[in-house]
């Protein structure tokens, strides 16, 4: 009975995670014991607050993610503590008085004193038993195989596994409890070498997805380290870029400075050199009357007295000369003080500014003034001074802008862009595989241009491509296309057959927004201080940014009219109007309300060698101040 209660009471003390003895046992909420380092493990495998019992499956919470806050199994921690300080005593012994073990037999599952462990030595058929010395047991180097006895039969051994009821049991419990229908009985080995094969298998699945997960974080080192790698190169492209901003801005900055000073310097000549004559004119005064008075002072005989007579007469000639005229000093004045730097407000600032020659002068722009012509010299055109340009693409013509640095850029649909000084002169040739449609310039000098096929595309100052992608209407969509930059760089593209805008940021993408055009055509686009100007052949319209039409000027739908429109160097607003097999072009200043202020030239003849070349013509300004007006085939410069 002695012995039985001990096999009970060994298998009462092994964990059912490890199956090893209890070390530092604790009681989940469910009243199983485990071993506080299997909790742990168990906790880690749940990643979370609580671990479900391997048992019963019961969740237990766990205080702050800390094993050691279960409670202890006391008990159980005793009687462990009591059997390690109890020495192992021979299970072979017939009589009360058990001596110490000195060996454990495997294959018969007992403990041997000395002197059973002799006479189990002797027995012929105990000879290849596999017996291991407490000392090795003590050590931990070898682990004892142990029976399972059952707890009903304690002289019998759990030899039979029911996997119906999932559990061990003995011969003479399986003829009792687990003959009837339902139970599954078979060899405990045979259960053994299948769950010992399954775990095999197990663990090379486990095996197999260690691999796999670790191939995984192999893999995210391998982007982490391209990551790494992406971020030193786009650190090193950004402190070049700034490198090179710094250096651009530096020569713009000197640019700016050369042009303010070359300008005012010379204004303050023409100011000196008034002044110089002035003064020299007060001293011929101030010599005159000396003499003159001198003379007064000493007889005055003959000779005296026609000296004296001769500089009075010549004093008097000075004198009455015309008082000085403020005039010319007022208007280099003027010229001088107009010289004003507008600074690039929006999403960049790496093109500075530009130097504006701003004129005094009172006209319906944003700021609700009124015109007053008398007020101001307003420059005036020549038409006998034109200067006509033969563009070398010729018939090829789409865009017409003015660029950052104040030359002339003429885009052209079969490829190219073409930038022209104002003089005429053709300096540079840019993009010429790209089919132009529009162009625009950002604030920071970036370049945006939208093809033929209504493709948006990004290019640096330098005209080099940025890989920026945004999402048009193609032409069967949208027809033909044009664009415009406002002061916050967003970018509109006006779409013909569509009658519609879309606004895009320079981070491309979708449209952020899009602005109907109920009841015309788009045919040009110009941005104009928070509003839109939109040329349509015969009509232009100022409209705000959702569409509502703010003023209109129309030609009553005339096909022998067209109109272009573009913002002049004073805010106000040029429109070019072409009459239609007359070749004639009128060009007139208009305020913000479409009012009309003045005409700048009439009825200029134009070479017609395209028929109906005037159906598509560009009209901008130099910030110079010339006015270029372009046709299919021709640029020409008014002066």
């Amino acid at each position: 009975m002695a012995e039985a209660l001990k096999t009970v009471i060994s298998q009462s003390t092994e964990c059912p995670v490890c199956l090893s003895t209890f070390t530092d046992p604790k009681i989940l909420s469910c009243s199983h014991t485990f071993c506080k380092t299997c909790l742990d493990n168990l906790l880690e495998c749940h990643g979370n607050c609580q671990i479900r019992c391997p048992v019963c499956r019961a969740v237990t919470q766990v205080p702050n993610q800390d094993v050691d806050r279960l409670q202890v199994n006391l008990a159980l921690k005793s009687l462990i503590e009591d059997m390690e300080g109890h020495p192992q005593i021979c299970t072979n012994c017939k009589s009360n008085d058990k001596s110490h073990a000195a060996a454990y037999c495997q294959d018969c599952g007992i403990y041997l004193c000395t002197s059973c462990l002799n006479t189990h030595s002797q027995w012929k058929g105990f000879i290849d038993h596999e017996v291991i010395a407490m000392s090795e047991i003590s050590s931990g180097k070898v682990s004892v195989r142990k029976y399972r006895k059952c707890r009903k039969h304690p002289k019998e051994d759990e030899g039979c596994f029911c996997s119906s009821c999932r559990r061990f049991t003995c011969f003479r419990c399986v003829v009792m409890e687990h003959t009837g229908e339902g139970h599954k009985v078979i060899e405990g080995t045979a259960y053994e070498d299948k769950h010992t094969k399954g775990i095999e298998e197990l663990k090379s699945k486990v095996d197999k997805k260690q691999s796999c997960f670790q191939k995984y974080i192999d893999f995210i080192d391998e982007q982490t380290k391209s990551v790494d790698s992406a971020k030193k190169q786009c650190t090193s492209d950004i402190n070049k870029a700034y490198d090179d901003a710094v250096r651009q801005l530096t020569v713009k900055r000197e640019s700016l400075v050369r042009e303010v000073k070359e300008t005012t310097e010379g204004v303050k000549k023409e100011l000196e050199s008034m002044k110089t004559t002035a003064q020299k004119h007060i001293n011929r005064l101030a010599t005159m009357a000396e003499m003159v008075t001198n003379k007064i002072k000493i007889p005055l005989d003959m000779d005296t007295l026609a000296a004296h007579d001769t500089l009075c007469e010549e004093l008097r000639e000075v004198f009455d000369q015309k008082d000085p005229d403020y005039e010319q000093p007022k208007k280099s004045g003027i010229k001088g003080k107009s010289v004003m730097f507008k600074r690039n407000v929006g999403m960049g600032e790496l093109g500075l500014g530009k130097i504006v020659n701003v004129v005094e002068r009172k006209v319906a722009l944003p700021t609700n003034k009124t015109f007053d012509e008398k007020d101001v010299s307003l420059p005036t055109y020549n038409i006998d001074n034109v200067k006509k340009v033969a563009l070398p693409a010729q018939y090829s013509m789409n865009t017409m802008v003015g660029t950052p640095d104040g030359r002339m850029a003429v885009g052209c649909h079969r490829g190219g862009m073409k930038i022209f000084s104002s003089d005429g002169q053709l300096q540079q040739t840019v993009l010429k595989d790209v089919k132009i449609s529009g162009v625009g310039f950002l604030s920071d000098g970036r370049c945006v241009v939208i093809d033929t096929s209504n493709n948006i595309t990004l290019y640096t100052p330098e005209y080099t491509q940025l890989n920026v992608v945004f999402t048009t209407l193609s032409r069967a969509e949208g027809g033909d296309s044009d664009l415009t930059v406002d002061d916050d760089d967003l970018i509109y593209v006006s779409y013909m057959y569509a009658k519609k805008i879309q606004v895009f940021s320079t981070a491309g993408g979708q449209a952020v927004r899009e602005i109907p055009c109920n009841g015309y055509r788009p045919q040009q686009i110009t941005s104009y201080h928070g509003s839109l100007i939109i040329s349509s052949l015969d009509a232009i319209r100022l409209i705000d940014k959702q569409g509502a039409v703010q003023h209109e000027l129309n030609k009553s739908g005339s096909l022998l009219y067209h109109v272009y429109a573009a913002v002049s160097q004073w805010d106000t607003i040029l429109i070019a109007e072409v009459k239609a097999g007359e070749g004639l072009v009128s060009i007139d200043e208009y305020t913000n309300e479409l009012r009309h202020i003045r005409n700048l030239v009439n009825d200029y003849k134009i070479e017609n060698t395209v028929i109906f070349w005037h159906d598509w013509c560009n009209l901008q300004q130099y910030r110079s101040g010339e006015i270029a007006f372009c046709t299919l085939d021709r640029l020409y410069i008014f002066r």
